[in-house]
């Protein structure tokens, strides 16, 4: 049966809200996170912890950030067990995988790159983004208020982060929640890429939370042509996208936001 997020995504707990002399039991609402397993042509290339739901579209965008897809393959993406909140999803390329992975073994809630020494490696790796459009700063600054009220699994447990993509109008065009923000923003660029609409030049990527390196490394895989969050960037996160030409803002909040990388394109 088909369960709506909500039910997929939390679960009931009894806690003790302490304080002021005045404890007593209630009950709460928790985010679930289990583990996903993706194989990709059978063979098991990582194990996220992630919130489940949409975990074919999770597999779908990891795939592809991992560079996992070919160009012009249509991947056929099944979840092929579940076990409690634990799943397991197999991506068939038609033996088109390349069997070399950059990456294999357990990928936390919090960081898809951990483990990956060669940091200057990686920022030269990022690809390149073609913006398709230029962003008006307003937009950009919006988008983070427009996301949040959509956060339906934040609302009732306050513990998910979000990524979604939008338009230049400010619409949001897909969006998802999830324990980790990498999985987020892996379940939108699965969507994108089911509708055909990857590279996405003309549109922006929100994501809660820090604009750490991953993210940015995801967002110009995507071809977004700018990234908003609403925290901090790291320093490797402003390096790759000077490189790479992706617009950059954090601290969206209410109407401000910090631009570290902008849209040099001439006017």
């Amino acid at each position: 049966m088909d369960m709506s997020p909500i039910s997929r995504g939390t679960r009931r707990v009894t806690v003790v809200r302490r304080g002021a002399g005045d404890d007593h039991q209630v009950d709460d609402t928790v985010l679930v996170e289990g583990p996903l397993e993706i194989l990709v042509d059978a063979v098991s290339v990582a194990t996220t912890m992630r919130t489940p739901g949409d975990d074919d579209l999770l597999a779908l965008g990891f795939s592809i950030c991992e560079g996992l897809i070919p160009e012009g393959c249509e991947p056929v993406v099944e979840v092929i067990e579940t076990a409690g909140d634990g799943a397991r999803v197999l991506v068939t390329t038609g033996n088109l995988f390349p069997q070399q992975v950059g990456r294999l073994g357990l990928v936390s809630s919090s960081c898809g790159v951990c483990g990956t020494a060669d940091l200057p490696g990686l920022i030269a790796s990022v690809p390149e983004v073609t913006p398709m459009v230029a962003f008006d700063s307003a937009t950009l600054i919006a988008v983070a208020a427009s996301a949040r009220s959509r956060q339906e699994l934040f609302a009732v447990t306050g513990g998910s982060h979000a990524a979604a993509a939008f338009d230049s109008d400010g619409r949001i065009v897909a969006i998802a929640e999830d324990v980790g923000r990498h999985n987020a923003v892996d379940k939108v660029l699965g969507r994108l890429f089911r509708e055909g609409r990857l590279p996405a030049g003309d549109l922006g990527l929100f994501v809660s939370g820090r604009a750490s390196f991953e993210m940015v490394q995801k967002a110009c895989v995507g071809g977004f042509a700018a990234l908003v969050s609403v925290s901090a960037p790291s320093s490797a996160a402003v390096e790759a996208a000077a490189r790479a030409g992706l617009r950059l803002l954090g601290f969206a909040r209410g109407d401000q936001a910090t631009e570290y990388v902008a849209d040099e394109r001439p006017s």
